[in-house]
């Protein structure tokens, strides 16, 4: 994930709260102060996420005992989006990302989510938006709005949900994914593992639901960040 170092706001796009939550809903007035206390914290915790990252993929991929990021996801999906992603060098393969032990998000799910990791070399975007539900009020993050282009080097997302209108250039389906070259060393998965890859990818309308991103490199023209009662 791309950390916040990668990301300096030019002048005039400091991100600012559009507006906070005024009022605290009944369950958590209920719990206490220290229910309340726990509720601050996850939410502050979500502005580490990073401001976005994107790509899509065609198949519905599966595997058992392979690892997607290498850090414990919060288990809190994100939703992406995009109006045109473009990218150089694409590798797409299954695994699972793992919460933390005893993680409050994670439900029925024992802890780990099946999500598609797709990783694109070099990949540039339009109109970026992120944004994260808290309850009550969306954490959300947008870039690349003007004429410069959202840009990323090495980019790994793990979705759950991928929708647009892509176009594949030299695709090649079902490979192993241990043996995937087409994104670099980053882009491959574990042996025994389905995979494709292509040269190029172009995807329209893109739409994502995400539990983990990273990058080698980030840039985000025009980055804001502000509280919205609507998401992307």
């Amino acid at each position: 994930m791309a950390s916040s170092s990668d990301i300096t706001p030019s002048a005039g796009n400091t991100p600012e709260p559009d507006s906070r939550p005024e009022a605290v809903s009944a369950p958590e007035a209920a719990a206490g102060p220290t229910r309340r206390g726990r509720v601050r914290l996850r939410r502050a915790a979500v502005l580490a996420v990073p401001a976005a990252a994107v790509t899509a993929g065609l198949a519905i991929l599966t595997a058992q005992g392979a690892l997607g990021v290498q850090f414990a996801i919060s288990g809190m999906p994100f939703t992406v989006t995009a109006t045109e992603l473009h990218g150089t060098g694409f590798a797409q393969f299954g695994a699972l990302d793992n919460m933390t032990e005893d993680s409050p998000n994670a439900g029925d799910t024992g802890g780990q989510v099946l999500v598609v990791t797709s990783v694109i070399k070099d990949a540039t975007l339009s109109k970026l938006c992120q944004s994260v539900d808290l309850g009550g009020t969306n954490l959300l993050i947008t870039a690349g709005e003007g004429d410069t282009k959202v840009a990323a080097s090495d980019l790994t997302t793990d979705s759950t949900l991928l929708s647009g209108d892509a176009a594949f250039n030299n695709i090649e389906i079902g490979n192993d994914a241990s043996t995937l070259d087409k994104a670099g060393p980053k882009g491959r998965g574990p042996e025994g593992v389905f995979s494709q890859q292509a040269d190029t990818v172009h995807i329209k309308n893109l739409r994502q639901t995400n539990y983990a991103t990273t990058a080698g490199v980030f840039k985000l023209p025009g980055l804001k960040m502000r509280f919205s009662d609507s998401g992307c």
